[in-house]
């Protein structure tokens, strides 16, 4: 089954086929509704979950349940407008070039996650895991500085293990 069709912008013919891998420069790969159901059938439901809670896959059957959302943190992000035409042709495949992120520092991991743990475990079992000074965690669990990107990897490494523990 062959169709043509004329390209709006330059009115050149195009072939349109269902059948091959792909297209060409003179030729359309298009899906027969035969592939399109086929496809649908076995689509991952991402806002449904198994019996057992998993998010469903392309194998997943049974009985589905809504899936449970629990919110880890709030990032605040803005959309690019000069991206959309990109992301809506499937061009851009990551949200690093499509999204504007806003760091909120009231709202950071540091903040809301690392900190509050910190403050749980006693200063010297603090000292002894990360060998960084009394004075140094005291300040910081007390909020008024923030630790070098390399020593709050240590902290909240030390955090990991202390959990791990438990």
């Amino acid at each position: 089954m062959h169709s043509h069709r004329a390209d709006e912008e330059d009115g050149a013919t195009v072939l349109v086929q269902p059948v091959g891998h792909h297209g060409d420069r003179h030729t359309a790969r298009v899906k027969t509704y035969g592939e399109v159901l086929r496809e649908y059938e076995i689509h991952p439901e991402s806002k449904y979950a198994d019996a057992s809670g998993e998010p469903c896959s392309k194998q997943t059957v049974g009985l589905l349940q809504r899936r449970h959302v629990r919110i880890d943190q709030i990032i605040p992000i803005g959309k690019e407008s000069n991206s959309l035409e990109e992301v809506e042709a499937g061009l851009v495949h990551s949200t690093e070039n499509v999204y504007t992120v806003y760091h909120d520092p009231r709202r950071d991991e540091w903040t809301t996650k690392i900190l509050p743990a910190l403050r749980k475990i006693p200063l010297p079992i603090l000292v002894k895991m990360t060998g960084l000074s009394r004075s140094t965690l005291i300040e910081l669990r007390a909020g008024r500085s923030r630790p070098h990107r390399k020593n709050q990897d240590l902290l909240t490494s030390a955090i990991r293990r202390i959990s791990d523990q438990k």
